[in-house]
């Protein structure tokens, strides 16, 4: 925990302090930013009081009294919950205005963690609670150079992963033995081990209709034997098996065939023009030195797709944050789900993935590439971008 940078960060923001709060190890973003023991167990309440300027104090439970002993700052122990209510008040003193884990009407659900119990607890000392969202996303999902080069050798893995995808495909199908999504995900999940990739589940390997949903899952029992005509969507994440590693996640398209039809290909274009307003802001606005939110790059892509008059099958949001989680706690590419109002900063990787779903036609869309801006503002789309749709059988 870097305590000056952190009150440097809350005199910025104008917030009289960081009130971190946690129980039975229900905040992950507090443990990860205080570094708590999260395996050891933990039952009992605990408080953490950063404040813009001065020593930072703990509150923990006269059970637990060593909950935050790595940590500075000044040590209060409690019994009664009579004593916690009175020492938190104390604690925060004359503060006015102080940060949690919380977002006004949820708009940010990473960032909403703490209870609207203890959120009331606060306010009833005459305090205002208001978002750490944007201390989160700095705090959380800024990358140092040596992350980010994490990233990328997940890149070159993935990457490699997903053309040894489609060559199967092709290879299977050529040997008249064409394959169901499902084994090529296992052909997948195989290469994940040989390289020791990890990810919570994934990949997704669907065709049609299941590209049709963002989501698509194959198992044995739902999956589709692929043939000649079938559009492809492979979207795979994963990282690299190492402390502090970030993922990396990218989606490609394929059609089984030699040549690609004119209106599959017009309509991936849409979505790929979309992806390319998207990246253009976020380039524009840090070469101006201006800043970006998230809100605003998801509608430069979304606008692009609805005046094709595809914008009613864009349902899901732009683009999400990535770190050591796939999705992770910084800004996310949203103003469909959520209005994520924070800002895009340096030292952040996120996705910009448009989509197209027509179920109704038995066809799905996605082009996904992964944005990281560095501390200087450079911003960098790391790996191969996909530019056209891939014609399976020519591999």
């Amino acid at each position: 925990m870097n305590l000056e940078k952190i009150q440097e960060e809350l005199r910025k923001s104008n917030f009289d302090g960081w009130l971190f709060y946690d129980f039975h190890n229900r905040d992950a973003i507090a443990a990860r930013i205080l570094n708590m023991n999260t395996a050891r167990f933990a039952s009992r309440r605990w408080y953490y009081y950063i404040p813009a300027k001065g020593e930072p104090q703990k509150l923990v439970h006269s059970i637990e009294p060593w909950r935050c002993d790595h940590l500075p700052g000044k040590k209060n122990i409690y019994l009664p919950w009579q004593q916690q209510q009175a020492l938190l008040k104390e604690i925060l003193g004359d503060a006015k205005k102080v940060a949690m884990q919380y977002s006004p009407n949820n708009a940010i659900p990473y960032v909403s963690i703490v209870d609207a119990g203890t959120v009331d607890l606060v306010r009833s000392f005459g305090v205002e609670v208001v978002s750490s969202g944007d201390l989160v996303s700095l705090f959380e999902s800024h990358l140092t150079m040596e992350d980010y080069a994490s990233h990328c050798e997940a890149g070159e893995i993935m990457q490699g992963i997903k053309d040894a995808a489609f060559a199967e495909i092709a290879r299977r199908m050529k040997a008249n033995n064409p394959p169901t999504e499902y084994e090529i995900y296992e052909f997948m999940i195989d290469l994940y081990k040989k390289h020791d990739m990890v990810c919570e589940d994934g990949p997704i390997v669907a065709v049609n209709e299941h590209a049709a949903d963002p989501h698509f899952a194959p198992t044995p029992e739902n999956t589709f034997k692929m043939k000649e005509g079938d559009l492809v969507l492979i979207d795979l994440w994963a990282k690299c098996n190492k402390p502090r590693a970030i993922y990396y996640d990218i989606t490609w398209m394929g059609y089984i065939g030699t040549t690609v039809p004119k209106e599959i290909e017009d309509i991936f274009q849409v979505a790929r023009s979309g992806r390319e307003a998207a990246l253009n802001l976020v380039r524009t606005r840090f070469a101006e030195g201006k800043p970006v939110h998230g809100w605003e790059v998801d509608d430069a892509c979304r606008e692009v797709l609805k005046k094709a008059g595809y914008g009613e099958y864009f349902i899901h949001r732009t683009g999400h944050n990535i770190g050591e989680e796939v999705h992770g706690n910084g800004c996310h590419i949203d103003n469909l789900e959520t209005k994520d109002e924070r800002v895009i900063i340096p030292g952040t990787c996120f996705s910009i993935e448009p989509g197209i779903y027509m179920p109704e036609r038995k066809l799905g869309y996605r082009t996904e590439i992964d944005i990281f801006v560095t501390d200087e503002g450079k911003v960098e789309v790391s790996g191969k971008q996909q530019d056209t749709v891939i014609p399976i059988l020519t591999l």
